[in-house]
């Protein structure tokens, strides 16, 4: 999921700058977890009280936002 080239650190910087908006704590937190431990949607769904498809949602959305604003 993360690309070999950026570290954890990097990604949770970008995390940290670009997920934003009302439940950005939120989406920060599954998306954390999503790309750092692997977790999968249902878990997630379940951790979160979110249907799996609103999970998938934010995590695509999350790294769209992320991985666009990489350095290439």
């Amino acid at each position: 999921m993360i690309p070999e080239n950026i570290s954890k650190t990097e990604i949770d910087a970008l995390i940290e700058e670009w997920i934003i908006g009302k439940n950005a704590e939120r989406d920060k937190a599954i998306i954390r977890r999503r790309l750092f431990s692997g977790m999968t949607y249902e878990i997630l769904s379940l951790e979160f009280d979110l249907s799996v498809r609103q999970v998938k949602n934010i995590v695509y959305k999350c790294e769209n936002r992320i991985f666009s604003h990489m350095k290439k």
